[in-house]
């Protein structure tokens, strides 16, 4: 994949930044660096992206897809109430690695796994004993 001026504009905001962003999110940011973008264009090279490994796409049952400009192996952990996504301090456990193997186990090639972890983030406790 050739590096567009496009492309590194979207891969520097989305590495300047620990929130996690949506495609919206982070178009609303590129735009301001570049007007005429599309959100097509930046859904379409978030996700080439994210195949070709530069990225990491967070793909969660019932919430929007999020995205990481750090590709290397981490762990996430989201809020069940808000949505927001934050990277978790934990070094990734070796052992895991073994579930690589579970192919065995199922006749499937296994290609990757995810450990997501969930809680509810310090603001939305606040907000809980405040009510």
């Amino acid at each position: 994949m050739r590096m567009t001026n496009q492309r590194e504009i979207i891969l520097e905001e989305l590495r300047g930044t620990t929130s996690h962003p949506t495609a919206d999110e982070l178009y609303l940011m590129v735009k301001k660096r570049l007007p005429r973008i599309s959100l097509a264009t930046v859904y379409r090279n978030l996700e080439q992206m994210a195949d070709l490994g530069i990225i990491q796409k967070i793909d969660t049952a019932g919430s929007q897809k999020r995205f990481d400009g750090n590709p290397e192996l981490h762990y996430h952990i989201r809020c069940v109430r808000c949505g927001k996504v934050e990277d978790l301090s934990l070094e990734p456990v070796s052992s895991l690695e073994r579930l690589k193997d579970a192919g065995e186990f199922a006749e499937y090639r296994i290609i990757g796994y995810r450990l997501d972890f969930v809680g509810i983030c310090p603001e939305c406790q606040a907000k809980e004993k405040d009510h």
